[in-house]
């Protein structure tokens, strides 16, 4: 019988639930439990444009997750990333690696959304320049 975050049988194997915030739109949200704990990270985003990059970026992921071992395929309502760690874990890696790895990947995720930006933005102002040349004289 594997108990963990993911099956809430019973409360006393569950720990105090922790937020880390910054901002509503920025916050991370970890539950213990006896034998694993579930990361789960909201990512900030500042306009429609990092919510729809950030949306399909996630979603890519998610969609492999079996290649992250510790990503879990569908995030905790109001996150947009979860991560589930287990004694399994624990046991094959070292406590560092994992921190390392969550931090690595929350860190690159927010750096690969503010590069897609900044790349659209440089299309779409190239794309307008070309469109509106055809106007002027």
């Amino acid at each position: 019988f594997d108990l963990s975050v993911e099956f809430q049988m019973t409360s006393s194997a569950l720990l105090r639930p922790i937020t880390i915030a910054r901002d509503e739109n920025e916050k991370c949200f970890i539950e213990p439990s006896v034998n694993s704990v579930r990361i789960s990270v909201k990512i900030k985003q500042s306009d429609d444009t990092e919510i729809m990059l950030c949306r399909k970026f996630a979603g890519f992921f998610t969609q492999r997750a079996d290649t992250f071992f510790v990503l879990r395929r569908e995030p905790i309502d109001g996150y947009d990333v979860s991560f589930l760690i287990t004694n399994e874990h624990f046991e094959s890696l070292t406590k560092d690696a994992l921190i390392n790895f969550v931090i690595q990947f929350i860190e690159d995720i927010d750096r690969e959304i503010k590069d897609m930006k900044l790349a659209l933005n440089t299309r779409v102002r190239g794309a307008a320049l070309a469109y509106m040349t055809q106007f002027v004289g």
